[in-house]
């Protein structure tokens, strides 16, 4: 390989509890030898962070989240980057974006992007950006204005919550596109002017995180209240995640079946779905756990009898991928069940490793929970079935190798 170049990966935010597949990647990358720097445009909220994130050696920087937080440095940025070549192409591709949408944040990123050229990283010959809405309106004009070479990772929210005349002039300046889901691979493959510049891969987890649950799960199938069935689900408290689907759905099983829902992760929704469960009666049977890291998320992983998230596709198009907790909790044997939509069906096929139910489907939702909670024998099968294709296919390896080949064959080429 030649002229091997540093990679500056472009975040919208970091580090992030809920984007465990990013930091999964970067230190993949690093393990397979490349030099990154990350530059992020939000620093954290989160107060906890993964074990994965201390063990990413790439030095982080942060770019001025609101511009007029740091008026000095934007100016100082542009009018540094005024006598920049590629300014003007840069500054006429803003009013071109700016007049589709008008919008204070699409100043943002150009004062945004600015900076980045401003401060960019010593030795930095290559950008990639995850997410191909508003971090890669940032990286695109970082692009126009220093001629670097950049390339994207787009994954579910950012694809279907953008226009697709906004998506089609990024895929067409980029190098290329990598994505993790079919459906979105081919709606970008769609928009794109070389559609070979489009590729799908698959997340997959670091397996060394997630290793084979040797423990067989108690037979219990919710008839005896001093063994109820705990049913675990891990998300942010927000829309697409559907929790309040599944909690209007335990609310319909027979007062018969014993169970306890335990729930895992932050969120801006998480008082009003707190107030829900307490309006639906299940306040006693509801466990709110708050945000976790990774290695406690796992351990309840290898406690719980069947996990659910029942994903929607929100009304401005906002949607999961392929959650990357299904992932994980197939990898522990955890029988799954969730919703047929975006790239779930990829990975579950209802009845042979999991269950699915169509989205906003209560009724559904209910019947699939109690066939689950009254079936352990079903619950080991397809717990058994999902751990396989997490071990034979979903293994980050492939993704990480992927992407480094993408990488390699550019500097092939010497650019």
């Amino acid at each position: 390989m030649s002229d091997k170049k540093k990679i500056v990966v472009l975040l919208k935010g970091y580090p992030r509890l809920s984007e465990t597949f990013i930091a999964q990647e970067l230190l993949g990358l690093e393990k397979a030898g490349l030099e990154l720097e990350l530059v992020a445009m939000r620093r954290p909220t989160d107060k906890k962070r993964h074990p994965v994130h201390d063990e990413i050696k790439a030095p982080v920087s942060y770019l001025p989240e609101y511009l007029h937080e740091e008026p000095i440095r934007v100016l100082r940025a542009l009018w540094a980057c005024r006598k920049r070549p590629g300014f003007g192409k840069a500054f006429k591709r803003f009013l071109c974006d700016f007049r589709h949408d008008v919008n204070r944040n699409r100043i943002r990123r150009f004062g945004q992007a600015a900076v980045l050229v401003a401060e960019w990283p010593d030795n930095g010959g290559w950008l990639h950006v995850h997410f191909i809405h508003t971090p890669a309106s940032v990286a695109a004009y970082t692009h126009l204005l220093t001629d670097i070479p950049w390339t994207i990772s787009a994954h579910a929210k950012d694809i279907w919550t953008s226009n697709d005349h906004d998506l089609s002039g990024k895929l067409n300046s980029a190098r290329w596109a990598v994505t993790c889901t079919a459906s979105g691979y081919e709606h970008l493959r769609n928009l794109a002017a070389d559609k070979g510049s489009v590729h799908l891969s698959y997340h997959g987890l670091d397996l060394t995180r997630f290793p084979h649950f040797d423990a067989d799960r108690p037979i219990n199938d919710g008839s005896d209240a001093a063994r109820p069935i705990t049913i675990l689900s891990v998300g942010r408290a927000v829309e697409k995640k559907g929790i309040d689907i599944l909690l209007k759905a335990l609310a319909s099983l027979p007062s018969s079946l014993h169970w306890q829902l335990v729930h895992i992760g932050g969120g801006e929704k998480l008082e009003s779905l707190k107030a829900l469960s307490n309006s639906l009666g299940l306040a006693d049977r509801v466990t709110w756990k708050g945000a976790m890291d990774q290695k406690e998320v796992l351990d309840h992983y290898r406690k719980a009898d069947l996990f659910a998230l029942a994903c929607r596709i929100t009304q401005d198009g906002d949607r999961d991928g392929l959650p990357n907790v299904l992932v994980e909790a197939a990898s522990q044997k955890l029988a799954c069940l969730s919703t047929n939509i975006s790239g779930i069906p990829e990975f579950f096929i209802s009845g042979e490793n999991g269950l699915l139910t169509n989205q906003e489907d209560v009724a559904a939702f209910t019947t699939a929970l109690h066939t689950l909670i009254t079936d352990p024998a079903l619950r080991a099968r397809l717990g058994a079935a999902a751990e396989q294709k997490v071990r034979t296919a979903f293994d980050n390896n492939t993704s990480i190798a992927h992407l480094k080949s993408l990488f390699e064959q550019e500097w092939e080429k010497g650019v």
